[in-house]
């Protein structure tokens, strides 16, 4: 698996985030387009670009990532 810091292309913001999603249980691979994609088992895919040209880009990830393992969770649950 690639690092943090390869994957982010040297993004500092990506990179928190990749080390964050590591940290959490999350896989991370960057997709021939050059995306990013983050996995988790019971998870849905999440995906977001590999610059981050918006400001809200890595919160609106984070956000996205949270919801997943929130619906996972519940979803185990029920």
């Amino acid at each position: 698996m690639a690092s943090a810091h390869d994957l982010a292309c040297g993004r500092e913001r990506l990179r928190a985030l990749i080390e964050f999603t590591l940290g959490d249980g999350w896989c991370v691979v960057r997709t021939s387009s050059g995306h990013l994609k983050f996995t988790k088992q019971g998870c849905a895919s999440i995906f977001t670009g590999s610059t981050v040209s918006d400001h809200r880009a890595d919160r609106n990830a984070r956000a996205q990532l949270g919801r997943a393992d929130r619906q996972a969770q519940e979803d185990g649950r029920g």
